[in-house]
């Protein structure tokens, strides 16, 4: 029998990111530009305009290592410049690649943060 999904309405989703060194990755994501609103029990709360996850104080090498978020931004290559002249991959020793424009119609690039989680920013083109 097929659910009947027309009458149940949806608030929103999250993912819930492990954190190696919680207490860095909470500082990195405020630095990258999201706003922390809750930080209980060993789940921080961040948010982005409409965008939100749970960065949670748990870390298993293998999820983390296989972990990858994606960000729709409108303007990719200002997000990209921003995190560069941020310095945020100097100071957390993580990655920032180029820019590039992709054959699904997406111009983005990847930075990882702090556990090893990869993040895709991309813009639709």
């Amino acid at each position: 029998m097929e659910l009947n999904v027309r009458n149940l309405n949806t608030v929103e989703i999250k993912m819930f990111v492990p954190a190696k060194n919680f207490e860095l990755s909470k500082q990195f994501y405020s630095e990258m530009g999201f706003t922390l609103a809750s930080d209980d029990g060993g789940v921080a709360y961040f948010y982005l305009g409409d965008c939100s996850f749970l960065l949670q104080d748990f870390y298993q090498q293998a999820l983390a290592e296989n972990f990858m978020m994606h960000l729709l931004v409108e303007d990719v290559e200002a997000w990209h410049a921003q995190l560069l002249s941020s310095n945020i991959a100097a100071k957390y020793d993580i990655k920032i690649t180029e820019l590039e424009t992709q054959p699904w119609a997406m111009r983005d690039f990847v930075i990882n943060d702090p556990s090893g989680i990869i993040w895709r920013i991309g813009q639709n083109i």
